[in-house]
């Protein structure tokens, strides 16, 4: 009887332990992927060429999610024209309040959105977070557009009120663990942006709302948001870009560079520049030894075109990722003055975007350069 009671306690004993063990293996975080890991993931993919893409009918995240006006029948006839001119994936912005006003209804929209774009041959980089435009989201009703400015609508994530306070970091943890969780191993997502253009300030426009330690609030987030990514594990790759990588004086945004290329799965950047800096620029990326996607560029009065810039992606295996695809609510087809210059009628020459909104062209050369690159495999 003494020697049975011995082996049931040794084997609850060995039980405790190997529970244990198991929940320490499961809550230990992942690392970063090696070079190597990350090239096999790339080298499985077709050359990346796609744009931001947002429907014409919303003027921001928070429009183009909440459920009265998630508008799939747009949605899916601007997919089948993206997919027709040859692009393979699409970067998407979601926002941290969506979560919170309902998270069973966003998860219920992004999954049709996955399959309206899966039918398409469409793959999928969501962004988590985003510090560009309007510090001061707010859920319901959004605003009309103001006419003929670039982008008079968009918002920030987080709030302000909470990107202030790194107390209140934590908050966001449910929203970025549980995406991250829902879609960690589904095949219709390519990669996560965790948070785009982290410390953007965004000029006069909202000068009295933004916050002067942006930068270092920014990278105490972005601290954050690779650990609980790192937590989750996904399959696909996760990343931070590289957006104002020219600024060589500004300590804090060398910082948040640094810390982005550190921690990145892959290497994602922005470039609006005219091409040949733009190039030059973009090749001093291959050092770090990972793939690399610019997954935001061309700006056509900027001198920054499809005519300048996707050859050279390709011939250097730069995936590419365009600001805009058809003219919309977001008004990106106007430069980023718009907010300072009057403008009174839609400019000659577009900045950004590719198709109005009947999915006519704005220059049918570009299109067709997308097309012979892209299926030029």
């Amino acid at each position: 009887m003494k020697n049975l009671i011995l082996i049931s306690l040794s084997a609850i004993v060995f039980g405790i332990c190997g529970c244990s063990s198991e929940m320490r293996t499961e809550k230990k975080e992942s690392t970063r992927w090696t070079s190597k890991q990350a090239w096999q993931w790339y080298n499985d993919q077709p050359w990346l060429v796609g744009c931001n893409f947002s429907p014409s009918t919303a003027i921001n995240q928070l429009e183009m999610w909440q459920e009265d006006t998630f508008d799939l029948e747009t949605i899916d006839r601007e997919l089948d024209w993206l997919n027709a001119i040859g692009m393979n994936f699409v970067r998407v912005y979601l926002h941290d309040m969506l979560w919170t006003q309902d998270k069973e209804g966003l998860l219920e929209r992004i999954e049709k959105f996955l399959q309206v774009a899966e039918k398409h041959n469409v793959k999928v980089m969501l962004v988590l977070l985003d510090s560009c435009w309007n510090p001061r989201p707010q859920l319901g009703r959004q605003p009309e557009p103001m006419p003929h400015v670039h982008n008079s609508g968009w918002v920030q994530s987080p709030h302000i009120d909470l990107l202030k306070d790194p107390n209140r970091y934590d908050e966001l943890k449910d929203y970025v663990v549980g995406i991250l969780r829902e879609y960690k191993n589904d095949d219709r997502v390519l990669l996560w942006d965790l948070y785009n253009e982290p410390g953007n300030i965004n000029g006069p426009a909202f000068k009295e709302y933004e916050l002067t330690n942006k930068q270092e609030l920014a990278l105490k987030l972005m601290h954050k948001l690779f650990s609980w990514a790192r937590e989750v594990d996904p399959s696909q790759p996760v990343s931070i870009c590289v957006w104002n990588w020219e600024r060589k004086k500004d300590s804090d945004f060398r910082s948040l560079n640094k810390f982005a290329l550190e921690n990145s799965d892959i290497v994602t950047f922005h470039v609006y520049t005219a091409a040949k800096k733009a190039q030059s620029k973009t090749l001093q990326l291959k050092k770090y030894g990972r793939p690399i996607i610019c997954t935001e560029y061309m700006a056509r009065t900027q001198k920054n075109t499809f005519e300048t810039m996707l050859p050279f992606f390709k011939q250097n295996k730069i995936g590419a990722c365009n600001w805009g695809f058809v003219a919309g609510k977001t008004q990106t087809q106007y430069p980023w003055e718009s907010w300072d210059k009057k403008y009174t009628a839609e400019p000659e020459i577009w900045f950004h975007d590719i198709l109005r909104p009947d999915g006519t062209p704005f220059d049918q050369n570009e299109i067709d350069l997308i097309k012979t690159l892209s299926r030029s495999e």
